[in-house]
C-alpha cells in the first residue's frame, strides 16, 4: 500500500496538482490534515489522477475538497476515479442556511396554521371513510347475504347489551344533579314546579342522547379502532385483501349496524334513568311525589323532545362508528401506532357527538322545535 502524495506542477499558465499513490482512508490520514498545496499562493485549478493508485469514497472526498470551484479533474481512463467523484459530489453541495429563529407569536400562529391545515386534511379523509362507508352499509342492505350475522350479534353484545347498566347509572346521577341545581334556582324564584320540565327536557332532548353517545364512543371506538388495529399489525386485514373479501363487509359494516341498532336502545335506557333520578331528587328536596312528578311531565313535556333525542342517536352512532373503524384502518406496523390511533378515535368521536349536537340544537332552534 502506497502512502498519499500529490505534487503541484505548473502547465501552460496553469497549476496541475498530481495525485500519486493510494487515496485510501487508511492512507490519507495524514496526508487530509495537511495545508492545500498552492504556488504563490495560488491553488491548482486542474487534479490530474491518472497515475492515481488505489481510491476509495475518502479519497474521492478529499480529491472535491482540493478542487476549487472553478476547477477540473483529469480523469482520463480512470473511469473508477470518475465513479466514485459522483457519487460523493451530492454530499459536497452546501447546506442551505436555516432560518433565524421565530419569535413566540410567529412560532404560535405557524403552529395554530399548520394545526388547521392538519384538521382540514383529517376531515377531509374523514368525509371519503364515511362514504365509502354509507356505500358498503347501502350494498350490505342490497344484498343481505354479505351480511355476516355472527360479528354482527357479538358487537351488538360487546357494544350496547353489556353497556346498558352503566349508561342507567350516568344518567341517573345527570338528572338528579339537574334536578337538585334547577331545584335550588327555582325554589329562590318560586316556580319550583318547574323542575319536572327542566329535568324532562333536558333529559329527552340532549343529555340522554349525549351521554349514551359519549359511552358508546368510549368503549366501542376504542374497540373498533384496538381489534382493526390489532388485524392490521398482524397482516389479517392484507390476507382477507389477498383472498378476496371486501374489508368493509367483513370488518366495517357489522360495526356500523350494531352501533345504529344499540345506541336507540342505549339513549331509552338513558332516557329512564336521567328521569328516575330527577323524581327521585325532586320526591326528596321539593316533596314532588312519583304519581305527580310523572302525571306533570305528561302534560307539561311534549313528545316531541324524546324525538328529538331519539332522532339525533343514528347520525352520533355513525360518526363513531366511522372514527373507530377509520383509525383502526390506519394503524401501522407496530404497538404505538396502535395506541395513538385508539386515543385518537376516542377523542375525535367525542369532539363530533359535541359538536354535531350543537349543530342538530341551532338547527332546531331555528325550526322552532
Amino acid at each position: 500500500m502506497k502512502a498519499a502524495t500529490w505534487t503541484l506542477v505548473e502547465e501552460d499558465g496553469s497549476l496541475t496538482l498530481h495525485a500519486e499513490g493510494d487515496w485510501t482512508a487508511l492512507t490519507l490520514d495524514q496526508a487530509s490534515r495537511q495545508p492545500l498545496p498552492a504556488v504563490g499562493g495560488q491553488q491548482a485549478n486542474r487534479i490530474d489522477v491518472s497515475a492515481l493508485g488505489r481510491i476509495d469514497t475518502t479519497g474521492a472526498l478529499l480529491l472535491l475538497k482540493l478542487m476549487p470551484t472553478d476547477g477540473e479533474i483529469l480523469f482520463g481512463t480512470r473511469d473508477d476515479v470518475r465513479r466514485l467523484a459522483n457519487l460523493v459530489a451530492p454530499g459536497m453541495t452546501p447546506h442551505e442556511d436555516s432560518p433565524p429563529p421565530r419569535g413566540y407569536l410567529t412560532g404560535f400562529f405557524a403552529r395554530f396554521g399548520q394545526q388547521i391545515i392538519e384538521i382540514a386534511h383529517d376531515a377531509y379523509a374523514m368525509l371519503v371513510f364515511t362514504g365509502q362507508m354509507i356505500l358498503a352499509l347501502g350494498g350490505t342492505l342490497l344484498r343481505p347475504r354479505r351480511l355476516r350475522v355472527t360479528p354482527l350479534f357479538a358487537v351488538m353484545q360487546e357494544s350496547g347489551i353489556n353497556a346498558l347498566p352503566i349508561v342507567f347509572i350516568m344518567t341517573f346521577f345527570i338528572g338528579a344533579i339537574i334536578a337538585l341545581v334547577g331545584t335550588n334556582l327555582l325554589t329562590s324564584l318560586g316556580v319550583e314546579i318547574f323542575t319536572v320540565e327542566l329535568v324532562g327536557v333536558a333529559i329527552l332532548r340532549e343529555f340522554g342522547v349525549v351521554i349514551a353517545a359519549i359511552l358508546l364512543a368510549g368503549r366501542s371506538a376504542s374497540a373498533f379502532a384496538a381489534q382493526i388495529g390489532s388485524m392490521r399489525m398482524n397482516q389479517e386485514v392484507a390476507a382477507m385483501q389477498v383472498m378476496g373479501v371486501d374489508r368493509f363487509d367483513a370488518l366495517v359494516t357489522p360495526r356500523i349496524l350494531a352501533a345504529l341498532v344499540m345506541i336507540p336502545l342505549m339513549t331509552f335506557v338513558g332516557d329512564l334513568g336521567g328521569l328516575l333520578g330527577g323524581l327521585l331528587v325532586s320526591w326528596a328536596t321539593i316533596d314532588i311525589s312519583p304519581s305527580f312528578f310523572v302525571t306533570r311531565l305528561a302534560e307539561t313535556v311534549s313528545i316531541k323532545h324524546f324525538w328529538i333525542g331519539m332522532g339525533k342517536a343514528p347520525f352520533l352512532a355513525l360518526l363513531i362508528a366511522a372514527a373507530g373503524c377509520r383509525h383502526g384502518m390506519m394503524v401501522g406496523g407496530d404497538v404505538q401506532s396502535l395506541g395513538r390511533h385508539v386515543t385518537s378515535a376516542v377523542v375525535q368521536s367525542v369532539f363530533l357527538i359535541i359538536m354535531f349536537d350543537a349543530i342538530f340544537a341551532v338547527i332546531f332552534m331555528v325550526l322552532g322545535l
